[in-house]
């Protein structure tokens, strides 16, 4: 673990100058959240990237638990372009970067081998957001995404949300968006979390113990694109229903562990009904003690296992080689726009887009 030095403003050591600079006449800066139980968390407005989640072990010891970098400078020049980032306008894979809405077809930017990922290269991850701290445990960012802004069509005012809980060890995050014309959105955050906390190098998650609330998954094809198929997690090592360690099946020969080069795939939530938040998953580090729950009003969560993590220096020099972050990304099915029995990720104008998503941090008790 990398032993951070506090400063007099944040536990997790980082420099609010090395996070302000001018891009395109916004202002980028560092936010320190707190809440009544210690935790704290610090993010920038560019990308409303997360860079620490500084939160106890079983002794108490406080450690960052994301994969982080510490300077603006980092953060735009990461290997990792989506690291703790929030995504949009379309989370995950778009096949071929075409859709089509309403008779019109839309190009995309292709940003992963044939497909357009994550709103692709200057999505909203890479954008500065306006941003204020009403009080010391709320950040507010909005952001308006232009009509044909990397080829998404309509003007879309998004403003999200960063709050902690004081009873609990709660990151919530509110979404919220609107739209002047027909458009799809699917905004999720792509936080790469390491409960063992950073370290260089930071340790795999593969003795991490993972539960996901799914009777069902969606495959991918060789580029990593639905097949368009619901398939049951029974009998696969996909199946996470009940407690399993990511390791224990994750280098299998099984089709879609190939195809993902280990764990990058969407469940289908279980559902009473349909933007109920509920919990998706659980995630439990045992030599730490550490534990997170996330809960979500989205379908479908998306378990990446960090497989094309790279070594890379973060924050405080920690390093971050392959499968050493797990994320779970709330969101639609991906390339949703191109399958027509998935549930709808198309936004009109006059309804309201909305997204709760919470990752909760406790003790294995």
């Amino acid at each position: 673990m990398i032993n951070t030095t506090p400063t007099e403003s944040n536990l997790s050591g980082l420099n609010p100058r090395d996070f302000q600079k001018d891009i395109n006449n916004k202002k980028t800066d560092l936010f320190i959240l707190k809440n009544a139980q210690g935790m704290e968390v610090a993010v920038t407005n560019y990308g409303c990237a997360i860079l620490s989640i500084m939160v106890p072990d079983k002794n108490g010891k406080y450690a960052n638990v994301v994969l982080g970098h510490d300077s603006i400078e980092h953060v735009i020049n990461s290997p990792e372009p989506f690291l703790n980032t929030t995504i949009g306008r379309y989370g995950n894979r778009i096949a071929k970067g075409k859709f089509t809405l309403y008779g019109e077809e839309h190009q995309l930017a292709i940003n992963n081998g044939p497909n357009s990922l994550h709103g692709g290269p200057t999505g909203f991850h890479a954008r500065v957001w306006d941003a204020v701290q009403p009080e010391q445990s709320t950040v507010i960012f909005n952001y308006i995404s232009a009509d044909g802004e990397e080829g998404f069509p309509g003007n879309l005012e998004v403003e999200m949300t960063y709050r902690l809980e004081d009873e609990t060890n709660a990151l919530v995050i509110e979404y919220r968006a609107t739209t002047d014309k027909a458009t799809i959105v699917n905004l999720t955050n792509h936080g790469f979390f390491n409960l063992a906390g950073i370290a260089n190098p930071s340790p795999t998650v593969l003795n991490n113990i993972v539960t996901i609330n799914a009777d069902f998954y969606v495959p991918i094809d060789e580029v990593s694109i639905p097949t368009g198929e619901i398939l049951k997690v029974e009998g696969t090592p996909m199946d996470f229903r009940t407690p399993h360690t990511l390791g224990e099946r994750i280098d299998e020969k099984h089709t879609q562990i190939v195809n993902g080069a280990g764990y990058d795939h969407c469940y289908v939530l279980n559902k009473t009904e349909s933007g109920e938040l509920s919990l998706a998953a659980t995630c439990t580090e045992p030599d730490s003690g550490r534990t997170m729950e996330v809960y979500t009003t989205e379908n479908g969560v998306q378990l990446y296992t960090g497989n094309w993590l790279g070594g890379f220096e973060g924050a405080h020099g920690a390093t971050f080689p392959a499968r050493s972050a797990v994320c779970f990304e709330a969101q639609c099915f991906p390339d949703t726009p191109n399958k027509s029995h998935f549930p709808s990720a198309v936004l009109l104008p006059g309804d309201e887009y909305q997204q709760v998503t919470i990752y909760k941090f406790g003790i294995q008790k």
